[in-house]
């Protein structure tokens, strides 16, 4: 797998299973983590045809289905003629129906993200995420693992909403080198689960969103997908290092072996929606 710098330039193969995607900033701002990791997410989601659109239209979709009725609910058509009445009743429903559709998935990744921001916010070294698709983490059909330039984040907290321009462009290189990859291109097998899990010192304490995963393995069958976003402070030498493919994300060289720093899962998870275009071959 290539090496991407910002400018766009290949740096040649890591050599242990990693895409390198450099960056000029020194450190990475907690908000700057936060967009980048939400938008793993939401590829990984879309690409697997767990949700029907990308993740930015389906929250934009989610708002303006509840917005839309709240308006209906506060419009009287009494007085109306009963052929407005009907068509006004009828837009009811299909807005309900619309948004009951889609409610549980978009609380549970509310629940996910909001469980993210706390975890970045509750410590100023987030080594890794690590986001697997199926049953159980330990039997995972699919493996997308993220590590942050030695666990440094650069002080603040999550609060900001827009976008840093470091964060777009992490976020477009995390993206092309996951689809360059090939990440998502595996037949559609139907809904499952997406579970999160945040690698951190052992100092995080949020036991309402993450239980910590001391000796956190998955199965030696699956291959991960794998990112190191590396800043150009970053000397680490991982050169002499060995993986070991039967080892789950422990074994990575980008991991602190030190028994301060853990894997964290996030008790909540995300199930995709029934993709009907992709059962039918779309």
């Amino acid at each position: 797998m290539e090496a991407m710098g910002e400018g766009g330039g290949e740096r040649g193969e890591l050599g242990l299973g990693f895409t390198e995607i450099e960056t000029n900033a020194e450190g990475l701002k907690p908000s700057e983590i936060f967009h980048i990791v939400k938008e793993l997410i939401g590829f990984v989601l879309y690409m697997h045809h767990q949700i029907p659109s990308v993740l930015q239209h389906l929250e934009d979709e989610f708002d303006a289905l509840k917005d839309e009725y709240k308006g209906l609910e506060s419009t009287s058509v009494k007085e109306s003629k009963a052929s407005l009445q009907r068509q006004h009743n009828m837009r009811k429903r299909e807005v309900k129906s619309g948004i009951k559709r889609l409610e549980k998935l978009m609380n549970a990744i509310s629940s996910l993200v909001s469980a993210l921001k706390e975890a970045i916010d509750g410590t100023s070294n987030i080594h890794g995420v690590t986001l697997v698709l199926g049953a159980s983490p330990a039997r995972p059909q699919h493996v997308y693992e993220m590590f942050f330039p030695c666990g440094r984040v650069d002080s603040g907290d999550t609060t900001g909403c827009i976008k840093s321009k470091v964060a777009e462009a992490l976020s477009r290189k995390v993206i092309r080198a996951l689809i360059s990859s090939g990440a998502g291109s595996a037949s559609y097998t139907g809904p499952t689960k997406l579970f999160l899990l945040v690698r951190s010192p052992c100092t995080l304490n949020l036991p309402l969103h993450f239980l910590p995963k001391r000796d956190f393995k998955y199965h030696k069958k699956a291959v991960p997908f794998r990112l190191h976003i590396k800043s150009k402070t970053y000397n680490a030498v991982v050169g002499g290092c060995h993986h070991t493919s039967e080892i789950g994300p422990s074994a990575s060289p980008l991991h602190s072996t030190s028994d301060d720093v853990l894997w964290f899962q996030c008790r909540h998870t995300v199930r995709g929606l029934p993709s009907k275009a992709s059962e039918a071959g779309c």
